[in-house]
């Protein structure tokens, strides 16, 4: 099953400060604690992975990573597997400070704290694309300009205080529970936490006052990046209403495939064709790379499955782990037509006792095979 999104785990977007970023998982911890849910295992894979989502988050380099590749971006970046990775103790060693500020608790069972007031500032929704590049591109990294729609705020749009929140953008309920009062607060469901509804807007714009517009913005991918990788742009998607800030253009990473080469994680592959006299006698061959041409030897006597290596001529790790290499697998091509003269030559060297593999030979050739599958 594909992880969630850690912002939406901890119910922030990717403008949210440190300190919000803290206060949505101290939320979360408390909700989920496990004093508070004893014997509920959903409960526990929840305060697990609320952990999970603030271990990357609450780190300015690796919520870096996140926001540009997702979950491939983080890798290994997080301490946390999953919802099963770290113990109870794990988190409680990592993050007990979060649970040291007694304001918390006193606002989770109604003795103070209580919440900010005003309208909230909404986020447009993301918008997602696909882009086309080469191998040579995903390898190097490229600057592309892209063009697409996105919503914005239409002009002449004005807008009313809303009347069922008085402007808030929340409204609140205060309930009884077996730990006295509790007072919850929620989004005015007529304003959706705008704190304010639409007057009057342009006949184009939508019930959101936001329309249409053709729009274009250069990306930069990175070398390394990868067939169906998503990249995030921040800011680069539809606006919010009322103002809101925009949300994010995820870019789709598509390959295009090379006649000649191909990836296996951050190596390139090239299948190289021998006639049986050049692996026999040896030669010097010319194979294609991502960055042109490059000559090669071939030494007498190669075997098919032989790997060659061109080291360095891969593609570089996301996150700064060396780079790969091109490797050549040989493969020796056996005609299937001989005329007679041929065929005399043949069965002459069939003969011979160099043209037949000893069982040292054929061990080797075994091993190579299996190095290669």
């Amino acid at each position: 099953m594909s992880k969630r999104d850690y912002y939406d785990i901890l119910g922030v977007t990717k403008s949210s400060s440190a300190d919000e970023i803290k206060k949505a998982y101290r939320k979360l911890a408390i909700k989920f604690h496990p004093d508070k849910n004893p014997g509920d295992k959903q409960a526990e894979e929840n305060f697990k992975e609320a952990a999970e989502a603030y271990d990357v988050l609450s780190n300015e380099d690796k919520k870096r990573k996140y926001d540009q590749f997702g979950h491939a971006g983080a890798g290994g970046s997080s301490g946390f597997s999953g919802a099963g990775g770290f113990s109870m103790d794990d988190i409680f060693s990592q993050f007990g400070d979060v649970f040291g500020d007694d304001s918390v608790f006193g606002s989770f069972f109604g003795g103070g704290g209580g919440s900010r007031g005003g309208s909230r500032r909404t986020v447009g929704s993301n918008i997602r694309i696909k882009l086309k590049l080469t191998l040579a591109e995903m390898r190097s990294g490229v600057e592309k300009k892209v063009k697409y729609r996105r919503m914005v705020q239409a002009e002449g749009v004005k807008y009313d205080s809303c009347k069922q929140c008085n402007g808030t953008g929340a409204v609140k309920r205060v309930t009884n529970t077996f730990l006295g009062q509790m007072a919850t607060q929620s989004a005015c469901p007529v304003c959706q936490g705008l704190g304010k509804i639409i007057e009057s807007k342009p006949k184009d714009a939508n019930e959101q006052g936001l329309i249409s517009q053709d729009f274009e913005t250069s990306i930069k991918i990175p070398g390394g990046v990868a067939d169906g990788m998503q990249l995030s742009v921040n800011g680069k998607g539809n606006q919010g209403p009322a103002g809101g800030s925009s949300g994010d253009l995820i870019v789709l990473i598509e390959e295009v495939a090379h006649e000649e080469l191909h990836r296996e994680n951050n190596n390139v592959i090239y299948h190289l064709w021998l006639s049986f006299p050049e692996a026999s006698l040896g030669a010097s061959v010319e194979v294609p790379t991502l960055d042109g041409k490059a000559k090669i030897k071939v030494d007498s006597g190669t075997q098919a499955g032989k790997v060659l290596r061109l080291k360095g001529k891969g593609f570089p790790d996301l996150n700064g782990y060396g780079t790969g290499d091109q490797l050549i697998v040989v493969n020796v091509f056996v005609p299937t037509k001989l005329s007679s003269d041929e065929k005399d030559i043949m069965m002459k060297l069939q003969e011979s006792k160099n043209f037949k593999p000893d069982e040292k030979e054929k061990k080797s050739f075994f091993d190579k095979m299996k190095d290669i599958f």
